[in-house]
């Protein structure tokens, strides 16, 4: 009788983590991979990704690196070729946009429409791309989120703006996509990159692996409804 885990096949079990040489992104690939799944793997750095590719493929993974940006229409259409028999799809990456992290009232344009690009419109057009796919299986999408897009933090108004969108992104799909679940997970302050470059303590932060992953192992193992869950909340 087939293996089963998340109510899978565990040998058919594939996700697509964008956003996958560090960070949240890394940690999550590195635990499902633990778990059985193919992993699809998108990152801007080709040789962060290709070395990690290598490590988990020399531990049995099947892994397939794809580098690029996710804002390029040309990347995200090979991501999509790649995506046959999905289950998962993990939007993770992300930009903090400019830095420091400036006051609306001085924000650069340009910043900002890069942001918007790489938080919302290329995450979009992804989903747009693995639909029949995730429908197909009826497969889960899980777009990472924050608590900036609620919250009036100084600085963090246009990273705050893009996530607030993705959630609106994320809750009208749940709604037009009943047979697929689509969570928006906001994992809460962890240590990463990221947080440095926002002039935060990153090291007084918990690992990704060690908050975060674990919550949406869970989220993965439950299934519970389409919406959007904070790690405290699994």
């Amino acid at each position: 009788m087939p293996v089963t885990r998340y109510g899978l096949n565990v040998e058919d079990m594939k996700a697509l983590i964008t956003g996958a040489s560090r960070g949240l992104g890394l940690a999550l690939a590195r635990a499902l991979a633990q778990d059985g799944w193919s992993l699809i793997l998108d990152a801007r750095g080709a040789s962060d990704l290709e070395k990690i590719a290598a490590d988990l493929a020399a531990a049995g993974v099947d892994v397939t690196a794809l580098a690029g940006d996710i804002a390029d229409p040309a990347h995200r259409e090979t991501l999509v070729r790649a995506s046959d028999g999905l289950d998962l799809l993990v939007n993770n990456a992300s930009t903090l946009g400019a830095t420091p992290l400036p006051r609306l009232a001085e924000y650069p344009s340009p910043e900002l429409e890069r942001a918007f690009a790489v938080n919302v419109l290329g995450p979009l057009a992804l989903i747009q791309g693995v639909l029949p796919a995730l429908r197909a299986r009826r497969g889960a999408i899980v777009n990472v989120t924050s608590d900036a897009a609620r919250e009036p933090y100084e600085g963090w108004g246009g990273y705050g703006a893009t996530k607030a969108a993705l959630d609106q992104l994320s809750n009208v799909l749940a709604a037009e996509e009943p047979e697929i679940a689509v969570w928006w997970v906001d994992p809460g302050e962890m240590r990463t990159r990221m947080l440095a470059d926002a002039g935060e303590d990153a090291d007084a932060a918990p690992l990704p692996e060690d908050v975060a992953v674990p919550a949406l192992r869970r989220l993965l193992g439950e299934r519970p409804a389409s919406g959007r869950y904070a790690v405290g909340d699994l």
